[in-house]
């Protein structure tokens, strides 16, 4: 382990391409269960979204966003799966706190986060968005907006067209 990677100021190199699978890796939900992501990837779109830390000012507004339109959400086929590098208690209560109803991971291992090129500062993921469709990613946010990531997906998935309606 370098010192940068040390101190948690790690880059991770190049985010995923449209047109990339969708990496499979294995981490714990907020539960404490192991899941692996594939498993989220069904019929339909999977939102894949990276957050620096649960319970935090954006981090909640992001996470209120995509509540409150996961019945939108759903009826146009879209999963949604929450990934930090919070551990699954810290998990656990922000989903309680806010009724979350989607997964949340707790990517301590960070191997999500690698996985998906998404860049590590201090030892929390950055904001980036990726959805994913037939085990492809078919759009991506690099810079995604707290305030506006429910709204972003909906209209990306109104473009690509309905999925099978019923993701969770």
């Amino acid at each position: 382990m370098g010192f940068f990677d040390w101190l948690g100021l790690t880059g991770n190199g190049k985010a995923l391409e449209m047109g990339d699978p969708a990496p499979d890796v294995a981490t714990l939900d907020h539960a404490g269960n192991a899941v692996r992501l594939a498993d989220f990837y069904g019929e339909g779109y999977t939102l894949v979204y990276f957050y620096p830390k649960a319970d935090t000012f954006g981090c909640t507004i992001q996470a209120c966003t995509l509540r409150d339109a996961f019945d939108e959400l759903r009826i146009h086929g879209v999963r949604v799966v929450g990934v930090s590098t919070d551990r699954p208690e810290a998990q656990e209560r922000f989903r309680g706190k806010y009724h979350l109803p989607f997964v949340l991971l707790a990517d301590r291992e960070r191997a999500v986060a690698k996985a998906f090129g998404v860049p590590i500062v201090l030892g929390m993921t950055r904001r980036q968005s990726f959805l994913i469709k037939d085990g492809k990613i078919v759009w991506r946010d690099l810079h995604a907006s707290p305030r506006k990531q429910a709204a972003d997906v909906l209209q990306v998935v109104e473009k690509l067209g309905n999925a099978t309606p019923g993701g969770s």
